[in-house]
């Protein structure tokens, strides 16, 4: 038997948490979880320590980019990939977010029925 997978999505908009998280438990093999800022997703990532992190940029209080620079400080979550989902595809945001520590970005919106092998196929290729 496989392991489950724990993906954490990261969003200011419940609509789309909603949708992402239908999406990813489209796959039998993936547990979602969702949060609606980056505190939320330093607390839940903290005490649920999901496999990968699908994190939206432009959020109220703590951004994207802030959150995976606290995710990163913190050993218990310093290793968990994260995966930026955002319509800021231009090429020089893509290596932006790269050098930021990124594992990937993900454009929005993203496509719900390839999300959960989107998210797979990033988890083999960061070594997961």
């Amino acid at each position: 038997m496989t392991e489950t997978l724990k993906i954490l999505y990261v969003d200011d908009e419940d609509d789309i948490r909603e949708i992402a998280v239908m999406a990813l438990e489209l796959d039998s093999g993936i547990a979602a979880r969702s949060c609606d800022s980056g505190a939320g997703a330093l607390e839940t990532a903290t005490q649920w320590t999901p496999d990968l992190i699908l994190l939206d940029v432009m959020m109220p209080d703590m951004d994207g980019p802030e959150t995976l620079a606290r995710l990163r400080q913190e050993p218990a979550t310093s290793d968990i990939p994260v995966v930026f989902i955002t319509a800021r595809t231009q090429s020089e945001d893509i290596e932006r977010f790269m050098e930021l520590g990124a594992t990937s970005v993900i454009s929005k919106p993203f496509d719900p029925m390839t999300l959960a092998e989107q998210a797979r196929t990033l988890l083999t290729s960061a070594g997961n």
